[in-house]
């Protein structure tokens, strides 16, 4: 009698209703969906002084890393990588706003993601989990969304600097704006018509239309040895004993919660997507949240921002993908990516702007889920979302929003329905605020 195969005994392939030519799809279909992210990661901290060549070897790594752990662990077909928005935090706000060193900034990842993995082996990630008011946790999805839109906005051009509006639009004769513009539109037309891998797509099509006009140079060769990770490697634990101030200790706290929720919610939104939810629960959550908490210590120490599970991994949910078989595979294609490390240098800001937009556009959704009608949430809501892009900073959002909406509460008289953990928070938030700016 013929025996089955280890892979298929191991992820159950019978139960699950799936096969090795299924999963292998889904796993190809989840790259492609979010393979932009190995040039827009090392674009984006590259505007925080950081190596683009390590932050790309160090992205591909962590992904693989993460995604891998998650499909052996966990069995999901989830895919871990440095999460869009707080990487746009680190870089825009801790490191340029506020003038923290990224070495610095790495060590904050790096102590939050430690602190992730505590969470995750007791009870107190369900505590966690069950004290924050979903209505928090969608504006601050939302406000992550339309900051990160508004750098999208920006790095193309479309938004510039005005001395007595303070923003205007921008030169719409610049063909390099008008480069940017077509690869919103078409990057647009590919969600709209629901092609997986549609941003991979519009920034590929965007770097090849820039080749040809010229307003974006040739790569000298597509095939070429991993960069190094010398330039940020280790650099986190080096600077771990720069954490001792009350704004940093504030910015780790900001990584974590963002981390946290970011990655859980994802994994939950999968997950029912690909019916893994039972009973209202998610069997192997903590594997699934101690894989992603993993990977968030080790990119830290790589060289990259936080890692999150990729809402993307829907794309090969929607493909078929049931188990962690189609998560190694998506492992295996970043890690073969490692060698394709000239084309960093025609993803250029023009390249790179559509993506940010359309991310911030997926992000921003989430406003559709909160309670506009009760002015004691969207209020809080509000504002936590509002202050995100105008102060370019999402831990000001996080905590004004975690500030007002207790108090909000309170004065309508609904202060028993606020968890004792927000209380906490509240404490944490208010002790902080005067350090923030």
């Amino acid at each position: 009698m013929k025996q089955p195969n280890p892979f298929a005994r191991y992820f159950d392939f019978e139960r699950r209703q799936t096969n090795f030519m299924i999963e292998t799809i889904a796993g190809v279909t989840t790259f492609l969906s979010m393979v932009y992210i190995l040039f827009v990661n090392p674009a984006i901290l590259s505007a925080a002084h950081m190596d683009r060549g390590a932050v790309f070897t160090a992205t591909a790594l962590v992904t693989a890393f993460g995604t891998l752990l998650m499909g052996l662990l966990a069995k999901y077909p989830i895919a871990i990588a440095p999460g869009m928005g707080i990487n746009a935090y680190f870089a825009y706000s801790v490191v340029l706003g506020h003038g923290v060193s990224w070495q610095t900034a790495l060590a904050g990842v790096t102590i939050a993601g430690i602190l992730f993995f505590i969470i995750t082996l007791f009870k107190l990630r369900d505590i966690i989990l069950d004290a924050i008011p979903e209505d928090l946790k969608y504006a601050t999805a939302s406000g992550i969304g339309l900051l990160i839109a508004f750098i999208g906005l920006k790095n193309a051009g479309l938004i510039v600097a005005n001395k007595d509006t303070f923003v205007s639009l921008g030169d719409l004769r610049d063909p390099h704006v008008l480069l940017a513009v077509f690869g919103t539109v078409m990057t647009m037309a590919f969600m709209v018509r629901k092609v997986h891998g549609a941003i991979f797509y519009g920034m590929a099509i965007t770097a090849i239309a820039g080749m040809i006009t010229g307003l974006i140079p040739l790569p000298e060769k597509l095939v070429s040895g991993v960069p190094s990770l010398a330039p940020t490697f280790g650099e986190a634990v080096i600077h771990l004993s720069d954490i001792h101030t009350g704004h940093l200790v504030f910015v780790v706290l900001t990584f974590l919660l963002v981390g946290f929720f970011d990655t859980a919610g994802t994994i939950m939104a999968v997950a029912h997507q690909a019916g893994f939810i039972k009973n209202n629960r998610l069997p192997e959550s903590g594997k699934a949240l101690r894989a992603s908490s993993a990977a968030f210590v080790v990119g830290g120490i790589l060289g990259t921002s936080p890692t999150s599970a990729y809402i993307e991994s829907s794309a090969g949910v929607a493909a078929g993908g049931r188990t962690g078989f189609a998560s190694i595979v998506t492992a295996a294609l970043f890690l073969l990516a490692l060698f394709f490390s000239p084309l960093l240098s025609v993803v250029t800001n023009e390249v790179t702007a559509p993506a940010l937009i359309i991310v911030g556009v997926l992000m921003a959704s989430a406003m559709g889920k909160i309670k506009w009608d009760e002015l004691e949430i969207a209020i809080p809501a509000f504002i936590t979302i509002i202050t995100m892009p105008l102060t370019y900073s999402i831990t000001n959002g996080i905590a004004l929003g975690f500030v007002i909406y207790p108090v909000l509460m309170a004065v309508k008289g609904r202060i028993k329905e606020l968890h004792p953990m927000m209380f906490v928070l509240f404490a944490i938030f208010v002790l902080f605020l005067p350090f923030l700016t």
